[in-house]
């Protein structure tokens, strides 16, 4: 698979780098500048790649409430904070600008990301409202920029949104890869942090075999065995963070201690 030809591993761990808010974010304050959200992300980077990581994905997750369509000084705070710390990262890393596909794939372009995770397709409604996802749309504006390398892994139930897609999720699976060829499918629970169905990611992962799923919300160190038996790779976050808490920073010791069971892990492999 082309997991283990870019992260050099199987079953590789990308973890999630969640930038600070950033300038026009409600939760942006006065006294707040692009350096301290940069020095932020570097120590969390830097925890990252020490603790073990196979690779990362920034995202402004702390922008809520999401966009649907995201704000050009987001995308251009963005690029500045990865700019800024390009030269320190030492493994291979992507973007999500959520949840804006197009935006995600021109941030790509901008800062030479590797692969994307984003909301790329489907019509989803949830306390955001009612959101509709071109991905022909998408999908052109990727080869317009050139972006034929990249690679793309598409939530197909993402958190705390519902499908208003009522089959089950390995038919939406199916004619997704049938229609748009995705890298990756991204599995999710109800909410950041929330363990994901085993029986979900099996279903979908037995269905389309040929496509890498990824179990993309709530592996811990007492769920990642379990999860790696049946998904290819992980999208992890929450865990990393100081006491398990989504709006702490990372915390390297706790990022050791997950990628140490992750060796044993693929020691049977």
């Amino acid at each position: 698979m082309w997991t283990e030809e870019m992260f050099k591993v199987k079953k590789p761990i990308i973890a999630m780098l969640h930038l600070d808010p950033l300038p026009g974010d409600p939760l942006w304050k006065y006294g707040m500048d692009m350096d301290m959200v940069t020095e932020d992300a570097r120590k969390d980077l830097l925890a990252l790649q020490e603790g073990g990581v196979d690779g990362i994905i920034f995202s402004n997750e702390f922008s809520f409430p999401y966009q649907r369509n995201v704000d050009r000084n987001t995308i251009a705070a963005m690029a500045y904070v990865i700019g800024r710390l390009k030269d320190q990262i030492r493994i291979p890393f992507g973007v999500d600008a959520i949840s804006d596909g197009i935006a995600c794939i021109e941030l790509a372009a901008g800062v030479g990301a590797s692969f994307v995770r984003g909301t790329f397709s489907g019509v989803y409604v949830g306390d955001g409202g009612f959101y509709n996802n071109d991905f022909s749309e998408v999908i052109r504006r990727r080869y317009a920029l050139h972006l034929d390398e990249l690679k793309m892994l598409y939530f197909i139930n993402p958190e705390s949104d519902q499908s208003l897609d009522l089959r089950p999720l390995k038919d939406i699976a199916r004619t997704t890869i049938a229609k748009a060829a995705p890298d990756g499918l991204c599995i999710s629970a109800d909410a950041a942090g929330q363990e994901v169905d085993d029986e979900l990611i099996i279903s979908v992962k037995q269905s389309n075999p040929e496509v890498v799923v990824l179990c993309n919300t709530g592996c811990r160190v007492e769920t990642i065995e379990r999860k790696l038996k049946y998904a290819d790779a992980a999208v992890v976050g929450t865990t990393f963070k100081y006491e398990g808490k989504l709006e702490n920073h990372v915390d390297v010791e706790r990022v050791k201690e997950f990628m140490n069971e992750v060796y044993k892990i693929r020691k049977k492999l």
